[in-house]
């Protein structure tokens, strides 16, 4: 039955239940849903590999950056360390200790110079409360004239980056008698 003799039928009160044919146009548009659906998914399979190179590339990013962390940083220390070989030379050459002090106290500058430059600072230690999570006491000594549980003294200094500490200082702590 062709679209004309549906209508006919319909018209004429028809009870009939007439199937529709849709024809060419309706091929056609169920071609072009077929295009887009196709489209769509081929789509979502660029995004996917997309998605995947990213994390890929991220993740080889991250191991580079964990593998080469410390570069800065040795950099920074490289001359520092040429600085110590060469006082290590000069000792063996010379009998003045003043001048090899001199060397080695400003060779410590530097070292100091290149940590504090990447954010690790000295914890002051001398004269305060001793904290058991910025300090590590190695003994407590009987000091007259001091309140209990004051750092009296410092064996190795703290160092923290940032907020964290690196190493606590190892302190003398004054006790009660």
């Amino acid at each position: 039955m062709n679209r004309e003799d549906q209508e006919a039928a319909v018209e004429a009160g028809s009870e009939q239940a007439v199937p529709f044919n849709r024809g060419d146009a309706g091929r056609a548009q169920g071609e072009d849903l077929d295009r887009q659906l196709q489209d769509a998914q081929e789509q979502v399979l660029r995004v996917q590999a997309e998605l995947e190179n990213y994390r890929k590339r991220s993740r080889r990013e991250f191991d580079d950056a964990q593998r080469y962390r410390e570069m800065d940083l040795l950099r920074d220390l490289l001359p520092v360390f040429d600085n110590v070989l060469r006082a290590v030379e000069a000792a063996e050459r010379t009998t003045d200790v003043d001048s090899l002090r001199a060397g080695f106290r400003m060779t410590a500058q530097l070292i100091e110079k290149v940590i504090q430059s990447h954010g690790c600072q000295s914890i002051d230690a001398e004269g305060k409360p001793f904290d058991p999570a910025i300090h590590d006491c190695i003994l407590h000594q009987p000091t007259p004239g001091v309140v209990p549980g004051t750092v009296v003294g410092v064996a190795s200094r703290g160092y923290s980056l940032h907020d964290r500490v690196v190493r606590p200082a190892q302190v003398i702590v004054a006790k009660g008698e």
